[in-house]
């Protein structure tokens, strides 16, 4: 899969009873594979499994229990001819189970900063990572976030993140960045982060970027999660028109022709390389 020729669709399957997004919809292992399986479907190039909620006030979980979310699920879509998976932990131990079960991809909200596992288990697999920016641990990162110049410490923290993932034996080339819109940042802070996207080429790294129903959008339009899927559209275009390489999303079907007729807008405009 070649990162740059067009922008890629990541859809998101969460195998959690608490999500923000499908308020836990898909917490059995059966309708989480079906789910994935009509993701693919629908244009998905990737499906990214998650059995943890990063929602405000989610509870952490432990890690056996995410891996008892996950791992089946992971399993249960290779086993029956899926496309790329991800697996979305920052636990090295859970990450571990879900690429034993045939998961491509560690999807790491922390950015390896969370688990110092994380990294050396990646080094030691070869397979791709994102490193997605944020601050604090789940529990306290969506509470008063500051910045002065959010792109620029983003793209400041970042670049630390993937001096330690060097260090710890990771390969440049395994890795893509995710600005983290929505992770300790508030509307505002999602909203210039994605105006700015462009600012983050000076990393050259691919750039995954996930807006699909995030708080940023209801504040903006006034609609609860369920109801923001033309304002994720507005999201994803402009995150394409931006640059991004992939952009994960919920509502794949819909999102697919988005970044279609986006990337046919854009062309060669953006200058975007992998």
């Amino acid at each position: 899969m070649v990162l740059g020729a067009r922008t890629l669709v990541m859809g998101v399957v969460n195998v959690t009873p608490d999500s923000f997004s499908d308020g836990g919809r898909l917490a059995g292992t059966e309708a989480a594979v079906a789910h994935g399986l009509r993701l693919f479907e629908e244009g998905a190039d990737w499906v990214d499994v998650g059995g943890e909620s990063t929602r405000p006030g989610a509870i952490p979980v432990p890690e056996d229990e995410e891996t008892r979310r996950v791992a089946p699920v992971v399993e249960g879509l290779r086993r029956r001819g899926a496309g790329p998976l991800s697996v979305d932990t920052a636990k090295a131990s859970v990450a571990r189970s879900a690429l034993d079960a045939g998961a491509d991809l560690v999807n790491d909200v922390s950015a390896f900063g969370y688990d110092p596992a994380m990294a050396s288990l990646v080094a030691e697999r070869g397979c791709p990572a994102v490193l997605m920016h944020l601050r604090g641990g789940f529990g306290d990162m969506h509470r008063a976030p500051a910045y002065r110049d959010v792109m620029g410490e983003v793209i400041e923290e970042l670049s630390r993140a993937l001096a330690r993932a060097e260090t710890a034996g990771v390969s440049r080339e395994q890795l893509l960045l995710d600005p983290g819109i929505g992770f300790s940042k508030d509307a505002g802070h999602s909203l210039e982060a994605l105006r700015r996207l462009g600012e983050m080429a000076a990393l050259d790294r691919p750039l995954l970027v996930g807006p699909s129903r995030k708080s940023f959008i209801g504040r903006v339009l006034d609609r609860p999660a369920e109801r923001r899927l033309m304002g994720t559209a507005a999201a994803v275009s402009a995150a394409v028109l931006l640059g991004a390489h992939v952009v994960r999303v919920h509502d794949v079907a819909e999102m697919v022709d988005v970044v279609r007729l986006s990337d046919a807008i854009r062309g060669d405009a953006g200058g975007r390389a992998a």
